[in-house]
């Protein structure tokens, strides 16, 4: 039964079939043929996958991403993080790097990153003369720690996944997403260098400047704090601290700045909605393909059989990046984390590794596959916004790949990078 379960799922998917139904019709195949059970059990394992409530965050989350994005916080976080590293040889570049963290940090989402700084960064990048190639991967790759950094909508679907905390994910994934931006800034830092052409838009650091754009952008600055703030002091559980970003955000964008009617909270409103739609259509039919496979002792056999093998820790976490990071190349995100999580989950505790850490290679790993070739979603995004043609945008992000790898083998194998705010907040 688990073999023809993942040949259909592999030709559905191969095949270009959503991966919604790639999931849900191999199930229903396997309910009809190889089990007593009524196909009616799928509706109940979709409906129940969706009955979690950790999960009621991801909306919460997906609609404040979507106001902050329309209400104009981005516009004062890019404006702020420019006036912050403007100074730096290549300016523009950083601007361009360091937005997308805190532009991660609110919205939680890579592809909305993408868009957001993409949008506004790609004309002032070309502006100022970048090879249009390297402009794609540098927006591409950087927009991709907005899955790492907190509050990320793909922590959250691991964490539902597999039951690990998800407040313990998301502290967690500030040092990773820090280490992470660094790595892939020391390599733009090496672009800008080598490009002598772009040391030119270079300009003094003004103080005055960066307090008048600090007062502007303090608000849109605040909500990582709330957030964090908030779960770190026990004040609210992230579900709570969804909610609360929410009322933030409308709030600030419609009183504060005033860049948002109630039409235009409308128009967000159902944006928001189609994306939490699609989100979560997936992960009920992830959580009935995941039934399958418990009911089918499949974690349970891979777990003795890593077992058997005396597998040392080390290698079963290069094992674990290189199953994801191919994973992340030809499906979305949530798909991997709801179909290999739970199957990974189990073979890392017997190992003693820690959860959350474990989880935190995981989303780093997706979050590189977020802009990996053939089928990256950044990449997808990014060519939508400036037009440049995949044949100049793939080579270009191959060194931003490397970098992010970098990246991922200190995530992985120094556990302190992503472990000691954790262990530190929760002794």
């Amino acid at each position: 039964m688990i073999l023809a379960l993942f040949v259909l799922l592999l030709v559905c998917l191969f095949i270009g079939v959503p991966i919604f139904i790639s999931l849900a019709f191999p199930s229903m195949i396997a309910i009809m043929f190889f089990t007593d059970n009524s196909p009616s059990i799928i509706a109940q394992r979709l409906f129940g996958g969706l009955d979690q409530f950790g999960l009621m965050a991801m909306p919460l989350f997906i609609f404040a991403a979507q106001v902050m994005l329309d209400g104009g916080m981005a516009r004062k976080l890019l404006d702020w993080s420019k006036a912050l590293v403007s100074w730096m040889p290549g300016g523009t570049a950083f601007t361009t790097h360091f937005s997308s963290l805190f532009f991660g940090a609110l919205s939680g989402s890579s592809p909305a990153t993408v868009a957001a700084i993409g949008g506004i960064m790609y004309p002032e990048l070309e502006k100022e003369k970048y090879d249009r190639g390297f402009s794609v991967g540098l927006i591409s790759s950087s927009s991709s720690v907005a899955i790492i950094i907190p509050p990320s909508v793909t922590m959250i679907l691991y964490g539902v996944a597999t039951g690990v905390s998800i407040g313990s994910l998301f502290i967690a994934g500030i040092g990773a997403g820090i280490l992470y931006t660094i790595v892939l800034g020391i390599y733009v830092w090496y672009r800008v260098k080598k490009d002598k052409q772009v040391v030119a838009e270079q300009v003094p650091f003004n103080p005055k400047q960066f307090i008048s754009v600090t007062i502007k952008a303090i608000w849109a600055l605040g909500i990582p704090f709330i957030i964090l703030g908030g779960i770190y002091m026990g004040i609210f559980s992230p579900t709570e601290a969804a909610g609360i970003s929410v009322v933030y955000s409308i709030f600030v964008s419609m009183f504060i700045y005033k860049e948002m009617n109630v039409k235009q909270l409308y128009k967000s409103s159902v944006k928001a909605a189609v994306l939490t739609a699609q989100v979560m259509i997936l992960t009920g039919a992830a959580a009935a393909f995941g039934w399958i496979l418990s009911s089918a002792q499949l974690p349970q056999m891979l777990a003795n059989l890593v077992l058997e093998m005396n597998t040392s820790p080390v290698m079963f976490l290069l094992l674990v990046n290189v199953v994801f990071l191919i994973a992340g190349m030809f499906m979305d995100g949530s798909g991997a984390i709801m179909i290999l999580a739970p199957l990974v989950y189990p073979i890392g505790l017997a190992l003693g590794i820690d959860p959350v850490h474990l989880g935190v290679i995981v989303v780093t790993n997706l979050a590189i596959g977020m802009f990996t070739p053939p089928l990256g979603l950044n990449l997808f995004v990014a060519n939508g916004i400036t037009g440049v043609p995949f044949s100049k945008m793939i080579p270009s992000t191959l060194p931003f790949l490397a970098a992010s790898l970098i990246a991922l083998a200190l995530i992985t194998y120094v556990e302190d990078v992503s472990m000691f705010l954790p262990r530190l907040i929760y002794p």
